[in-house]
């Protein structure tokens, strides 16, 4: 099927005009890699990875654009960044084809820039960032993009001057073993959080005056910390510990911002592999994408023909599972709707992207899935709210105390 018919069935979920509040929402779409019964594998010729920019608007989700830029199912799913503007998207790709062997593949380093003003949208620079470029983040000022080097066991600094990228410094956390995948901003600016699944950590990184230090003060949640979501009015952190893959229940895990030093308060199972994890905007819902054992052989004790989506509910500084879904195969992220009342859900063997709402605390399937060119390895809206939109009434941030 070419591209403009997957644009065309997406088209129909909202044919609408979009209202001036319409949020942008992208997916970076992987064709490279496959599972074969339990096994990932590299395709064969592949078609070439792409993006899909899509538009939140009452009624439905639009898709505006599809472009192809390189990407990567390798590291969390949150390898794309919307600016606060909502004008610039960042693309990483931590893996690309091994040039002495199609068959494999190896550590990429490509931050790709993407002029969202434009229709279509239209890659205007491509950068370098560390080995394994993975986990991509503006600063709220938008002035700023950090990226997560998880063959590097740094982050790459990038100052942002309109739609221009320019590396200005790479900061050092640990060894390449360390496993950096994700860098997660706060909303003031002052902080970033780093997952490192290699060894189980979340670092904190200072930010003072376009320099980012890392502070050495670390946290402990679940084995294998990989995405990490924070609330727009900074007051919490999700992470999704993504475990062993032993086909052990893993968990979820929730930060303290309010106070610092930063500190674990919960943790909660959900299921098997926690790939995806997003806050919604008003900050009391929390979704995880659970494989739930869809990505093992058919014949383990632990392989499920499908994962499961878990609603989590944010709840004096606890999480409470509400709801659940059932969801495809080997899925990877989800992403909110600025009013917290849908929630798309990507998947990768299907090729698309699952609708819910939000009704009375329980997720229901719109039955319209997005269809896309190539498996959803990444979903991500803008991580705060363009200027001018609140975040949510009477969800004001906690002065910050000593600890």
């Amino acid at each position: 099927m070419r591209m403009q018919a997957y644009r065309a069935a997406a088209l129909g979920l909202c044919v609408a005009a979009l209202p001036a509040a319409a949020q942008t929402v992208i997916s970076a779409n992987e064709s490279k890699m496959t599972l074969d019964n339990g096994v990932p594998k590299v395709v064969p010729n592949p078609s070439g990875d792409t993006v899909t920019v899509m538009r939140f608007a009452k009624g439905g989700v639009q898709v505006t654009g599809q472009i192809a830029v390189p990407t990567s199912l390798v590291g969390p799913p949150v390898s794309v960044a919307v600016s606060r503007s909502e004008k610039l998207a960042l693309v990483t790709a931590a893996m690309q084809i091994d040039p002495a062997d199609p068959a494999k593949q190896v550590p990429g380093r490509r931050v790709s820039v993407i002029d969202l003003t434009q229709t279509p949208p239209k890659v205007v620079q491509t950068v370098e960032a560390g080995a394994g470029a993975a986990g991509v983040s503006f600063t709220p000022d938008d002035r700023m993009a950090l990226v997560a080097d998880r063959s590097a066991g740094t982050v790459s600094v990038f100052k942002v001057d309109g739609m221009t990228l320019t590396k200005v410094d790479t900061v050092a956390i640990g060894k390449p073993e360390i496993g950096v995948s994700h860098v997660a901003v706060t909303p003031d600016g002052r902080r970033a959080l780093v997952t490192r699944d290699g060894d189980s950590t979340i670092s904190v990184l200072k930010i003072d005056n376009g320099k980012v230090e890392y502070t050495k003060r670390d946290l402990g949640a679940g084995l294998r910390p990989y995405g990490l979501s924070i609330s727009p009015a900074g007051d919490v952190a999700v992470v999704a510990n993504l475990g062993r893959g032993g086909g052990d229940a893993d968990t979820v895990s929730l930060i303290d911002l309010a106070r610092e030093p930063y500190r674990v308060v919960d943790t909660v199972t959900v299921g098997q592999t926690p790939e995806g994890i997003a806050i919604s905007p008003n900050g009391r819902l929390v979704a995880a994408v659970v494989i739930d054992g869809s990505n093992k052989p058919k014949g383990s004790p632990f392989y499920a023909p499908a994962g499961k989506v878990v609603l989590l509910q944010v709840k004096d500084k606890r999480l409470v599972r509400i709801s659940e879904a059932p969801i495809g195969t080997w899925s990877q992220g989800a992403a909110f709707s600025a009013d917290s009342r849908t929630l798309l859900v990507g998947n990768i063997m299907e090729r698309n992207i699952q609708v819910f709402r939000i009704e009375r605390n329980k997720l229901v399937d719109t039955r319209q899935p997005i269809a896309l060119p190539g498996g959803s390895a990444a979903l991500r809206t803008a991580d705060f709210p363009p200027e001018g939109r609140p975040v949510a009434a009477g969800r004001g941030r906690e002065r910050p105390g000593r600890g």
